[in-house]
């Protein structure tokens, strides 16, 4: 179980939502906090909210999609609070729309985020948090998209899988190590995940408003509402200091999405009792077959 006092965390797309709710969650437990925001405004206020609070917090304007950027971020994290002990990989994004039609430029936006964004959180900070030999973790923030596939979220759906199947190498890299690893897989939470367009920078297309986005408005209206009815960000963060105390690989959010991963296996199973049915071949046809 690790000991977040005195610890240090440091969380990417920490601004806002999710990120920022862990953020506030580490401090509260005596956690130093470094936020990294692709949101400069943004990331400056949240940095002050927690800072009125009594949390040592500093903020760094940082786009994720650039290594160089984000590891900038994690140079002044090292100087201005020393050692990280817990990385979240948190920073998201998305576009919506049919697989065949959503832009080269969208797509390479949401894998520069959301894919090489952990890659290279991963590479900066895994080396330095061996190195210091202390107990640390690593939460990678995946979604329900990275486990059941959804229509029209194609290049998200492709990131939070790969994010997932990370995970999994990662832990069982780390199994005998002092390093945990956490995949948080949620569901509907209150953010501004789907306004996400306001964020994409010039190299990617540049600002997208949600209105702009006429091709999905009624696919955004019914995301807008469920949104809307979710799960309060601080809720999640509850559930990932959980699961970093147990050293728990996976967090889900609701309960009720259970069903759609059972769903999911049973059509992986479908594919393996195929094979069951299928007539054995003669011993000699077998032979042929080797021989090719």
């Amino acid at each position: 179980m690790m000991d977040f006092s005195g610890k240090t965390a440091f969380v990417t797309g920490g601004a806002s939502g999710i990120g920022f709710a862990l953020c506030r969650a580490f401090g509260q437990r005596g956690m130093s906090v470094a936020i990294a925001d692709v949101e400069a405004e943004a990331c400056a206020k949240a940095v002050e909210t927690l800072r009125n609070e009594g949390i040592r917090a500093i903020g760094t304007s940082c786009d994720v999609s650039d290594r160089n950027s984000l590891a900038g971020a994690a140079n002044r994290t090292f100087s201005e609070l020393g050692k990280v002990h817990v990385l979240c990989n948190n920073a998201g994004v998305s576009r919506a729309g049919p697989i065949e039609s959503i832009a080269a430029s969208d797509w390479e936006w949401v894998i520069g985020v959301n894919l090489k964004g952990l890659i290279h959180g991963l590479q900066i900070f895994l080396p330095h948090i061996k190195a210091h030999g202390e107990t640390g973790h690593i939460v990678n923030t995946a979604s329900m998209n990275g486990v059941v596939g959804a229509p029209l979220a194609g290049p998200y759906s492709a990131t939070k899988f790969a994010s997932v199947g990370i995970s999994e190498v990662l832990a069982a890299e780390l199994e005998d190590s002092l390093i945990g690893v956490s995949v948080l897989c949620p569901s509907w939470v209150k953010t501004r995940m789907l306004d996400n367009g306001r964020n994409r920078p010039a190299h990617f297309g540049g600002p997208i408003s949600l209105d702009a986005d006429g091709a999905n408005a009624e696919r955004n209206k019914r995301y807008a509402k469920a949104l809307e009815n979710g799960l309060d960000p601080a809720d999640v963060a509850k559930l990932v200091i959980e699961a970093i105390e147990t050293r728990r690989l996976y967090i889900f959010t609701h309960a009720d999405r259970r069903s759609d991963v059972e769903r999911r296996f049973e059509l992986m199973m479908e594919g393996f009792e195929a094979l069951a049915e299928k007539p054995a071949e003669p011993p000699q046809r077998q032979a042929e077959s080797k021989r090719r």
